[in-house]
C-alpha cells in the first residue's frame, strides 16, 4: 500500500471513531474518498486538510467558551521551553510532562499513543502550531501541556512549510469525544492570533505563558 493512501480502518483509528462513521461519511460524500474497485480508499494529503478545515472552522463542533477555558486543562507546570529538531523526542518529552497530569493513568501507554496517532497523520495545523492529541479509555478527564522550542522542529510535515515551534498536546478520556473536538478547534482558533503566538515564543518562564493563555 501507498504511503499516501488510507483504509476505513486507518481512517476510523485517526478520527477515533467507527468505521461504520467513515464509511457512512464517504458515501455521502462527507469525506475526501475514492473507490478502487468495491473497497474504499483515501488520500491522507485530503484527509489531512479536511481535519485540519474542520477544526479550523469549527465544523459540527460549535465552541461553547464559557466552558473551554484554558486554566481548567492546563497548569503552568505543564508548560515547558523545548529543545529538540525532530517531532519524535519533542513529543516524548512533552508526553513526559502531560502524564504527571493525575487525569493521565499511564505513561508509556500515552507516550506510545501520541507516536502512534503522529505516525499515521501529522498533527502539524500551519503557522508553527501542532496539536497532538488521544483520547484513552485509561485518562479520566481532559488534560493539556504545552511545548514551547526554542528551535524549529523541522519534521512534522507541516501542511504551509513553517517548521513547528509551538506544541499543544492534548490527552482526553474516551468518552470525551465532543468536548476534544471543540478543544480542538478552540486552541485551533486561538493560534490563529499572530500577537499572541509571537508572544509565546519570547517568554521567559512557563508562568508568563501561561498566564498569555489563560488570557481572554
Amino acid at each position: 500500500m501507498e504511503d499516501d493512501i488510507l483504509t476505513i480502518d486507518e481512517v476510523a483509528k485517526y478520527l477515533r471513531v467507527s468505521e461504520r462513521t467513515v464509511y457512512d461519511w464517504a458515501q455521502k460524500g462527507e469525506i475526501p474518498s475514492g473507490k478502487i474497485g468495491t473497497v474504499w480508499r483515501f488520500k491522507k494529503t485530503e484527509i489531512e486538510k479536511w481535519v485540519n478545515d474542520r477544526l479550523s472552522s469549527g465544523a459540527k463542533t460549535p465552541v461553547n467558551t464559557s466552558q473551554l477555558q484554558i486554566k481548567n486543562i492546563l497548569s503552568p507546570d505543564r508548560i515547558l521551553f523545548l529543545n529538540h529538531s525532530t517531532k519524535h523526542d519533542a513529543l516524548l518529552e512533552l508526553s513526559d510532562i502531560l502524564s504527571t497530569a493525575p487525569q493521565v493513568k499511564y505513561k508509556k501507554e500515552l507516550a506510545v499513543e501520541i507516536l502512534k496517532r503522529e505516525e499515521l497523520m501529522s498533527t502539524a495545523m500551519g503557522r508553527g502550531i501542532a496539536i497532538p492529541h488521544v483520547r484513552l479509555s485509561s485518562v479520566t478527564d481532559l488534560v493539556m501541556a504545552v511545548g514551547i522550542s526554542q528551535c524549529d522542529i523541522i519534521d512534522f510535515q507541516t501542511i504551509d512549510d513553517v517548521p513547528v515551534r509551538l506544541v499543544f498536546m492534548i490527552a482526553a478520556a474516551y468518552n470525551q469525544h465532543t468536548y476534544y473536538l471543540q478543544t480542538l478547534s478552540f486552541i485551533s482558533s486561538k493560534m490563529k492570533n499572530t500577537d499572541l503566538r509571537n508572544s509565546l515564543l519570547d517568554v521567559k518562564n512557563p508562568m508568563d505563558a501561561y498566564n498569555l493563555l489563560i488570557k481572554e
